[in-house]
């Protein structure tokens, strides 16, 4: 599944509908051969990748790309900093500066950025 060890982007806020940018995301990513894990509230697939209703992963993730918004994300907060990633990509429409503080007090790198600009253009790091 992922034979070249790279690290791991979970994109919370997945949906098997086409018309979301979460749903491009997964695309995008997996095209672009980062290995991606789904988080969402209805079990599903994008491009052959579950969508997990629940935030317990065996594999560490390095990014984060958030696609809900900052009320939605209260009760998501203390399971996804347990994760420890490395960064946090907050989208348009999802900036949270209490969940931003709280990530950079732990270390976690926060950019407030589009995730697929920066596959796009080439800035999407691993």
């Amino acid at each position: 599944m992922n034979p070249e060890n790279l690290p791991y982007t979970l994109v919370v806020g997945a949906s098997s509908n086409p018309e979301r940018y979460a749903y491009k995301a997964i695309k995008q990513l997996n095209d672009k051969g980062f290995p991606v894990l789904a988080f969402g509230l209805k079990n599903d697939s994008v491009d052959g990748i579950e969508i997990q209703t629940h935030l317990q992963f065996s594999t560490p993730i390095d990014t984060i790309t958030m696609y809900v918004g900052p009320d939605r994300q209260q009760s998501l907060i203390p399971e996804l900093l347990k994760l420890h990633p490395r960064r946090i990509i907050f989208n348009p429409g999802t900036e949270n500066p209490s969940f931003i503080q709280q990530a950079q007090q732990q270390g976690i790198i926060t950019e407030i950025a589009c995730t697929l600009v920066l596959l796009s253009t080439g800035q999407y790091d691993a």
